[in-house]
């Protein structure tokens, strides 16, 4: 099978958050189980710096957007082949979709219009390349114009696969916009790319797309409601049955413990003793006091309300008081950084925040942590308590979306029946999260029985392997389709 998987970034070549995860790993898990997987990226700068065997396939002077590349070449490490847009006007600049300020770049909708428009191309029976695929794989709203485009285009219309992780970004732009973009009139209709009087990305390819997905069975149940849907909910129902959730994996490869070029000390499910050495490390590391016996608390997330920061902040304090110690690396919301960075001046040696993003750091926060932080109000997937349980680190979610479909709460009866692998809160407030901590503290104790709600974490298979096939299950009913 013949899949175009465009994206608007990929680890390790340009990455803001989980999308990219996804688009670095998937292909490369399709292609080690024989599918043709090729992806299609905006060429920003440390895209064209890191990207190997970089060569010009074409040059094409396009209305509106002008003068235009695209070049290929291959992933670092995996190998997985790449076609690269070229567009010096829209892609040679820093930041993704925002500039160093925090705001959007006014010429996003030109800019992910020509991503969706070159899918479309490469796709189609028109494509000037030597691949003809069977199938496009599109990815959120930078990409959601692509089956509109297929849709509009010549038959035979390639089958479009759009998947949603995350409904909160839906790339809405004014309707003058619209006239830029090259739909025809008609799909500027509630029916269509419309939006409330303005162009929705996210919802061309809800609407468009011959088969949808998003990235864990609970939340594809979840979206379909008023309280998650976003304003999609009457969409998504109608279309439900066509709507997979398939939940994510995790690279494996790269978030090993027993093989992690980032961690003090390496270990094992069967031998744990790195572990308590890492939590030194970190401790030593970021100024935290030298306990091995205080509760650490790790938390890698964007600063924001949707991760259940605030909630976080204000039980803070409470948790110190019982003996713990918190970690925090991540960036986001101005005023939510400013309550971490005050929580950790009034807290010395026991609270200690990086804000910005390091990937070594957030793999030693991962293996030095007791417990890892994940209370999002909502989350589609999530990867970090994935990497949590791998790295023998018990994580507290609270109970929606894939956190619900990845993490076993540690109930009396799970423990004994040995299923348990982390704490789950159904209700998200500051005195519910303090006192499924405080419970977790109390079995922290029980060195035994922790260490049983370790091994277990780590036993959970979270590779890419099982979620490649049941995408490509998916290829072929839209293929059939």
């Amino acid at each position: 099978m013949k899949i175009l998987f465009a994206t608007s970034e990929a680890h390790p070549l340009a990455k803001t958050g989980g999308l990219a995860d996804v688009s670095g790993a998937l292909p490369a898990a399709l292609r080690q189980i024989g599918a043709d997987v090729r992806v299609l990226l905006p060429g920003y700068p440390s895209v064209l710096d890191r990207v190997k065997r970089l060569t010009r396939i074409f040059n094409i002077d396009l209305p509106v957007h002008g003068e235009t590349a695209l070049l290929c070449g291959v992933m670092p490490d995996s190998e997985v082949p790449l076609y690269i847009i070229e567009h010096a006007g829209y892609y040679g600049r820093e930041g993704l979709y925002q500039d160093k300020a925090g705001k959007d770049w006014p010429d996003n909708a030109q800019r992910f219009g020509l991503l969706s428009q070159f899918a479309a191309w490469l796709a189609g029976p028109q494509t000037p390349l030597d691949f003809h695929p069977d199938v496009l794989h599109c990815n959120d709203w930078q990409t959601g114009l692509a089956p509109a485009y297929l849709h509009f285009g010549k038959p035979p219309r390639t089958p479009s696969i759009f998947t949603v992780h995350n409904l909160a970004y839906q790339g809405i732009f004014p309707q003058d916009t619209f006239d830029l973009l090259g739909l025809p009139p008609e799909s500027f209709s509630m029916h269509g790319v419309e939006y409330f009087g303005k162009l929705s990305f996210l919802k061309a390819g809800l609407f468009y797309a011959t088969r949808l997905t998003t990235v864990s069975p609970t939340y594809a149940r979840e979206i379909q409601t008023e309280a998650f849907g976003m304003g999609m909910q009457g969409l998504l129902y109608a279309r439900k049955d066509v709507l997979h959730g398939i939940l994510n994996g995790i690279d494996t490869v790269e978030w090993n413990p027993s093989r992690d070029k980032y961690l003090d000390a390496t270990y094992s499910a069967d031998n744990l003793a790195g572990k308590a050495l890492d939590k030194l490390a970190i401790q030593d590391e970021l100024g935290l006091e030298r306990n091995p016996n205080a509760p650490l608390l790790g938390m890698v997330s964007r600063l924001t309300l949707q991760k259940g920061s605030d909630v976080v902040i204000e039980t803070a304090p409470r948790l110190v008081e019982l003996g713990a110690q918190i970690v925090v690396l991540g960036n986001g919301d101005a005023a939510l950084e400013t309550a971490w960075q005050n929580l950790a001046a009034a807290h010395q040696g026991k609270i200690a925040v990086h804000i910005g993003y390091n990937e070594g750091l957030s793999h030693r926060i991962e293996a030095g942590s007791d417990l890892f932080l994940m209370p999002s109000r909502f989350e589609p997937c999530g990867l970090n308590q994935m990497y949590s349980l791998r790295y023998g680190t018990p994580p507290v979610v609270h109970n929606v979306g894939g956190l619900a479909d990845t993490v076993v709460h540690a109930s009396l009866g799970n423990l004994s029946q040995g299923t348990a692998t982390g704490f789950v809160v159904d209700v998200l407030d500051a005195t519910t999260l303090f006192e499924t901590i405080r419970r977790a503290f109390v079995l922290y104790k029980h060195k035994l029985a922790w260490r049983q709600l370790v091994r277990t974490g780590m036993a959970q298979d979270f590779s890419w392997e099982n979620s490649a096939r049941e995408y490509l299950d998916v290829y072929q009913t839209a293929i059939k389709a």
